[in-house]
């Protein structure tokens, strides 16, 4: 049985149900997954800043989830990871109905949104009429949507439908799965969020999928109708499909445990659910908060090229730093930090109106400012007295192509 919170003290509400062993694993590996969900999800959202102006109606929901991801993180983890290795949890009253309320609003966020993307998908493969017509505009409407449906069942417990206690392993807290035994509004409190924010989006995921699995295989035609075929957006689009499965599949396999155990508690005898079972499916419902930054990240060409381009950018500038070069002025040309009087500052042009500078640091490329250069431009420079001998570039870099997403 867990604790009650109305006769709790305000420090160490609660005591842990479990070993001490078995919170300090608990607290190691919530700590892995704080770090690794910060990175990966402030990484995507900052590459998604930096490509903001290209951003396509579908990725709004990748950022919109990895939004969700990341403010799970920073208000759960930060007191889940304290409690368990103190083997209690060490908050008050008011923060348990805190950490309790948002693990409900950002997990219901992200299994919504992924709802809506699924639709928005199967919308735009199967029925690419209709597909070509969404816009910006749309998504954002859908985005303001999915964070609506989701504040309705997260401020219920705090309206009185339904409530939120410890969870029964002692060191978090959630939704009060014993409370159907005793209470008819938790009762229906809990039937209704087991349907409309579990059943009912599996289900969405799951049919939408299928219908774009059964149009693809049945016509090829439908997918090359929906993109243009001018900048390789046929193959693109299969990929976003993928990676959209890959994220949804990714998060109900780490959710559905803990819906499991959660309606094993909640319409079952919850005395003979073990307190690890909950504390287990919550190590891996917690889990779902990598899945979206480490899939497009790594899989999507659009997003990892933004980010190998910062990247390199930051090693240049690093590099300009450690050779003693200046980082190049806004005004294409470049101003060397040791040259001698004879060395003259010279300039071609590329053959898309470009211009490519030359400096005196021959080790580092310089990074030009205001413009993004995803791989260093080579020039060859013939030094023969005061004669300068420059050979022009003829092409750009394929990663100067525009975003196909």
């Amino acid at each position: 049985m867990p604790p009650q919170m109305g006769n709790a003290s305000d420090s160490a509400l609660f005591v842990s149900n479990i070993s001490k062993e078995n919170d300090f694993l608990m607290g190691s590996i919530y700590a892995i997954f704080g770090v690794l969900s910060l990175l990966g999800n402030g990484i995507l959202l900052f590459v998604a800043y930096r490509k903001k102006s290209s951003l396509k109606p579908a990725e709004f929901f990748v950022v919109n989830l990895s939004i969700s991801d990341l403010g799970m993180t920073v208000t759960l983890f930060p007191l889940a990871i304290p409690s368990s290795f103190a083997h209690k949890w060490l908050f008050d009253e008011f923060t348990c109905q805190y950490y309790a309320f948002c693990g409900v609003l950002f997990g219901l966020s992200s299994l919504t949104n992924l709802t809506v993307l699924s639709s928005v998908c199967c919308l735009k493969v199967c029925y690419p009429h209709y597909g070509n017509k969404f816009s910006s505009a749309h998504a954002c409407l859908l985005v303001v949507g999915v964070w609506c449906y989701a504040s309705i069942f997260a401020v219920g417990p705090l309206a009185q439908w339904g409530n939120y206690s410890p969870e029964p392993y002692g060191t978090a807290c959630c939704i009060n799965w014993q409370a159907p035994n005793k209470d008819l509004s938790s009762m229906t409190y809990i039937v209704c969020l087991f349907l409309f924010c579990y059943v009912v989006p599996c289900s969405v995921i799951f049919i939408s999928y299928i219908f774009i699995f059964l149009t693809v295989r049945g016509s090829r035609q439908a997918v090359q109708q929906h993109v243009s075929p001018q900048n390789k957006t046929a193959n693109a689009h299969t990929l976003i499909v993928k990676l959209s499965v890959a994220v949804c599949m990714g998060f109900l396999v780490a959710w559905s445990p803990y819906a499991v155990v959660a309606m094993w508690a909640a319409f079952g005898d919850f005395a003979r659910v073990p307190p690890m079972s909950f504390a287990l499916a919550a190590i891996f419902a917690k889990s779902s908060t990598l899945y979206n930054p480490m899939v497009y990240l790594v899989f999507k060409p659009n997003f990892r090229k933004f980010l190998c381009r910062d990247a390199e950018q930051c090693r240049r500038r690093f590099c300009s730093c450690v050779c003693g070069c200046e980082p190049r002025p806004a005004h294409d040309s470049c101003s060397p930090a040791r040259h001698n009087n004879k060395e003259v500052n010279n300039s071609t042009r590329l053959s898309n109106g470009l211009s490519e500078c030359h400096g005196a640091c021959r080790h580092c490329p310089e990074v030009e400012a205001g413009r993004d250069l995803a791989t260093p431009q080579r020039t060859a420079r013939i030094m023969m007295g005061s004669t300068n001998s420059e050979v022009a570039i003829s092409q750009l870099s394929n990663e100067l192509q525009s975003d196909f997403l």
